[in-house]
């Protein structure tokens, strides 16, 4: 006799669809309530003893901890700054553009100038004030809110992460490869509030809408994919 089939297995292509699906609805979510909150001023409190607590008592100007803490977080907000993202992106799409993988070189292109076009927009917009409470650590000449660096390393190392997730057979090497990511993105954010140039509230809405948005690029040139080959 015939056995009957079993339950379809629940495979990387599915489990990557609902994890973004997750993502990009749960940050929308994140970047709302944070930018109704911030903006409204219900969290200064939160983000001035934040700001207050990387400092030495008394000196608004000299960050806790060593000298080459600092130096290490100048170096760690570098890697979020649009020349570096940028040339990353060029090097990356490179690469996709001779292994022919036009889903993924659109991907990039879409995901990587749509965030920098939205950040620029958003600021322009909510031209929220950065934080004169503590010193600056690093030039910056642009708006607050969201945070530019949070932001799009949030979306270039997401994208990245997805893409070669994707090309990756082992479970364990995809984790690695999306927790490396993260961690990327996460350190370029939290440089940004220890070196006092953004409101915390500033980097968590700017990883939320990051996020989301590589996400969503995702879902959509994915599902675009799959409906050209019906």
């Amino acid at each position: 006799m015939e056995r009957p089939a079993g339950p379809a297995r629940f495979g990387w292509g599915q489990f990557a669809t609902l994890a973004a699906l997750l993502v990009c609805a749960g940050g929308m979510l994140a970047f709302a309530g944070l930018m109704d909150s911030a903006l409204d001023g219900d969290t200064r409190d939160f983000d001035e003893g934040l700001l207050l607590a990387l400092r030495r008592p008394g000196d608004p100007a000299d960050p806790i901890g060593p000298f080459w803490l600092e130096v290490m977080m100048r170096d760690f907000t570098a890697l979020g700054s649009h020349a570096v993202l940028l040339l990353i992106g060029l090097v990356a799409l490179g690469y996709i553009l001779m292994l022919r993988k036009w889903f993924s070189a659109l991907l990039l292109v879409l995901s990587f100038g749509g965030g920098m076009a939205l950040n620029s927009l958003l600021k322009l917009g909510f031209d929220r004030p950065r934080p004169e409470l503590v010193a600056h650590l690093v030039e910056v000449h642009t708006a607050s809110f969201p945070s530019g660096h949070a932001m799009l390393s949030a979306t270039c190392y997401l994208t990245l992460g997805t893409l070669l997730a994707g090309v990756t057979e082992a479970g364990r090497l995809k984790a690695y490869i999306l927790g490396i990511a993260i961690l990327l993105a996460l350190l370029v954010g939290a440089s940004r509030i220890y070196l006092g140039v953004h409101w915390p509230t500033d980097v968590l809405a700017g990883w939320c809408l990051g996020a989301a948005w590589s996400m969503a690029c995702w879902l959509v040139l994915r599902g675009w994919l799959a409906w050209r080959r019906r």
